[in-house]
């Protein structure tokens, strides 16, 4: 089987990766523990993994609203949100989808290593945003 797109085999590693450090640490970390415990392996694997990467966010007309830093940015294409939670609320897929859209990034990985089990949700982002707020009227 062939990859369309490099970004799947990306996050293929990133999930290897992942998954061997669970296995290793188990769920009783903090999430910076598992945030440099993962780049830590992507890099020893040849992939370039940055941390706590500073991201701005913009209004429309490119007024800075504020800062934040992704967890972790993956080969300047992938933003990896890590947690260390019993589980995923829905404001973490929140969180990183905002990331996504303030990067004007595609793909995004949230990873949960306080579980028992280790969680991974991959996110997509459509990067057609139109300029301009789109109103209907009924």
């Amino acid at each position: 089987m062939t990859q369309k797109d490099p970004i799947f085999g990306l996050c293929d590693q990133v999930r290897e990766a992942s998954f061997a450090l669970h296995c290793f640490l188990r769920h009783e970390h903090k999430e910076s523990i598992y945030e440099r415990g993962l780049m830590h392996r992507l890099n020893k694997m040849g992939v370039h993994a940055e941390q706590q990467v500073p991201l701005q966010v913009c209004d429309q007309d490119g007024t800075v609203l504020g800062n934040l830093e992704v967890d972790l940015l993956v080969a300047q294409e992938l933003i990896v949100e890590i947690k260390a939670c019993r589980a995923l609320a829905p404001e973490r897929s929140a969180q990183l989808l905002g990331y996504l859209r303030a990067r004007r990034k595609e793909h995004g990985l949230l990873i949960n290593f306080g579980a028992p089990k280790l969680e991974i949700r991959k996110y997509a982002l459509s990067q057609e945003l139109p300029e301009t707020p789109q109103l209907s009227t009924f």
